[in-house]
């Protein structure tokens, strides 16, 4: 299988992408870029685009540009079948809104596994187009994120500012 990775500057910072010859496999901040390529055995990538990538790249470009409220590019995100059903859970969040971890873990018909849904969404390889920055605390608090506090609060106003156009 061939990998290609490459990092494309978005206003909130540099974003890592992994892919193959037909999948997005990860898009990452620099903060969880090496946990995620251990992960993926993603080291050994080609550093170059291919076609897919700079199919992500386009639509990343429209996203932060407030035109793109859903990606529709091939992904491919590998984990546990519990982090495969909280990562499709959240791909189901609307644009422009959030829902709580416990909203989350009760969707997955898990309302007492709210710490590991949590968890989950914390090793999310795909970041933005699997929306894991929608998921907030039930008490109001903004929640952790991979990016950090300061990008899930751009990507939520970015969100909301153009929901509201």
């Amino acid at each position: 299988m061939n990998l290609y990775r490459t990092t494309w500057l978005s206003r909130i910072g540099p974003l890592h992408l992994l892919a193959d010859d037909n999948h997005l496999l990860c898009l990452a901040f620099d903060q969880n870029l090496e946990a995620i390529l251990q992960r993926l055995n993603g080291a050994a990538a080609r550093l170059e685009k291919n076609l897919l990538l700079n199919r992500v790249c386009g639509e990343l470009a429209e996203y932060f540009e407030g035109s793109r409220t859903s990606f529709s590019v091939p992904i491919a995100p590998q984990g546990t079948a519990f982090q495969l059903r909280a990562w499709e859970a959240l791909r189901r969040i609307p644009y422009g809104t959030t829902v709580s971890y416990q909203v989350q873990a009760r969707e997955l018909g898990a309302a007492g596994a709210v710490r590991a849904t949590g968890t989950a969404n914390g090793r999310n390889p795909i970041a933005i187009i699997v929306p894991c920055h929608r998921v907030v605390r039930s008490d109001g608090g903004i929640g952790g994120y991979a990016g950090g506090i300061s990008v899930k609060r751009e990507l939520l106003e970015l969100e909301a500012r153009s929901r509201k156009s």
